[in-house]
């Protein structure tokens, strides 16, 4: 297991830029699968997720290529066959395998998708919308088997009875070479659904309503690409760049952001007293003092993003008073409260679903464990700040999901090394 060191007290200064979004990237990959011409990506996230789904798509005779941040993927000569167990459970968003192999076969033989420890997530709304346009469903010792071979899929309506992403984008892999017109209602309503869209709709689909609570899809016969695909901007990688920053910054410029991505997150930094200049693409975050508490409730977007409740914890351990969390999306992500309190940071959750933070000014490092991708964050944040020298543990979670955050660190004046893993050689 990987291991990040992080010597404290080095103030952040200069540049950084942010990659592209994981989120979109992993749900972009699986899609790749229902072209019927090589595709190609670029601004692709240098994370050990695409490295996972490289293995996948291999397993499936599928043949990808990664340099310099651009991914090609020839779908045109793949195979049905069984997938790796290991690269599956090892991510939750393998799940958009199945409705990539759906929209590709008319049925898809998945193991129970993996990835970070928040406990088992439900994907009753993904098999709502996969028989809703008419495959069954049936599992078997964690293994999904999907299928409509009888009579391929048929369009319908599909009102989802909660907001959810993955629901969201699996149903429209699945329907966007189905017959007819597929409604889905209560669609979600992020950036990167806007994103997966506009690299179908590109390559010949015709999908209408992305970033609206109704989405239309009107099936098509075949898919090909035409033009490289760039992958929209990370929020989250943003976001928790610039919650480093207000906490251990002497003024750093973010690049590479889409500004109203953020709102909700930086409403809650400027409400704080976090000065930003935020510009078309750029964000630049002054040295922060006399920080104020606030309440954040994480929303569905355009709410505030629960990937994002944990990266700013740090930096409410510098408010002068209490700040408050409640976690509406996944109230279990508290994985990194027990880590930061063993560094010194008053914080708690003993109300199940609300965190509770005081001020903390004094922070020391020590060994931590990282139980997810975020909550990794969240550490590497308290690391900086902190006094002397933080080992994070099981540092694997945190390069899932944070493109090349060694060199990036690095730049700003962090002193970090990684132990464990082959960064040159991280991609297959």
């Amino acid at each position: 297991m990987a291991k990040i060191i992080i010597q404290g007290g080095h103030r952040l200064r200069g540049e950084v830029t942010i990659g592209g979004a994981k989120n979109s990237t992993v749900a972009l990959i699986p899609a790749a699968i229902l072209a019927d011409t090589p595709v190609k990506f670029d601004t692709v996230p240098q994370i050990l997720d695409v490295k996972n789904l490289q293995l996948i798509l291999q397993a499936m005779n599928v043949s990808s290529t990664f340099e310099n941040g651009e991914l090609t993927i020839d779908p045109t000569h793949i195979t049905e066959s069984d997938l790796p167990s290991g690269a599956i459970k090892s991510l939750r968003a393998s799940y958009y395998f199945m409705g990539a192999l759906l929209g590709r076969f008319s049925r898809a033989t998945v193991t129970f998708p993996g990835g970070d420890n928040l406990g088992r997530r439900p994907i009753d709304q993904h098999i709502k919308g996969f028989e809703a346009l008419g495959a069954t469903v049936t599992e078997v010792n964690d293994i999904i088997h999907i299928d409509a071979t009888s009579h391929g899929l048929i369009g319908a309506r599909v009102a989802l009875d909660t907001v959810s992403v993955g629901a969201t984008i699996n149903i429209i892999l699945a329907a966007v070479r189905a017959k007819g017109q597929t409604i889905i209602e209560n669609a979600a309503r992020e950036p990167e659904i806007i994103d997966i869209v506009t690299f179908l709709n590109n390559m010949g689909a015709s999908i209408r309503g992305a970033g609206t609570d109704t989405i239309r899809i009107a099936g098509v016969p075949s898919l090909k690409a035409r033009n490289t695909h760039t992958v929209i901007p990370d929020r989250i990688e943003a976001g928790t760049y610039m919650s480093m920053a207000a906490a251990y910054g002497d003024g750093v410029t973010i690049k590479n952001v889409i500004p109203e991505h953020l709102e909700s997150y930086t409403s809650k930094l400027i409400e704080m007293g976090v000065n930003l200049d935020i510009g078309e693409d750029t964000i630049h975050v002054y040295k922060s003092d006399e920080l104020k508490p606030v309440a954040i409730k994480t929303m569905p977007y355009p709410g505030f993003a629960t990937d994002l409740q944990q990266p700013i914890t740090p930096l409410l351990l510098l408010a002068n008073g209490e700040s408050t969390i409640v976690d509406t999306i996944y109230p279990k992500r508290v994985k990194h409260i027990a880590e930061l309190r063993r560094m010194g940071g008053d914080i708690d959750s003993a109300v199940p679903g609300e965190i509770k933070i005081n001020q903390s000014p004094r922070l020391l490092g020590t060994s931590v464990q990282a139980a997810e991708i975020r909550a990794g964050a969240a550490l590497v944040i308290a690391a900086i700040m902190a006094e002397g020298e933080t080992v994070i543990n099981d540092a694997d979670h945190i390069l899932r999901g944070y493109d090349r955050i060694q060199e990036k660190l690095s730049r700003l004046g962090a002193d970090v090394t990684i132990e464990g893993i082959d960064l040159i050689n991280l991609m297959p």
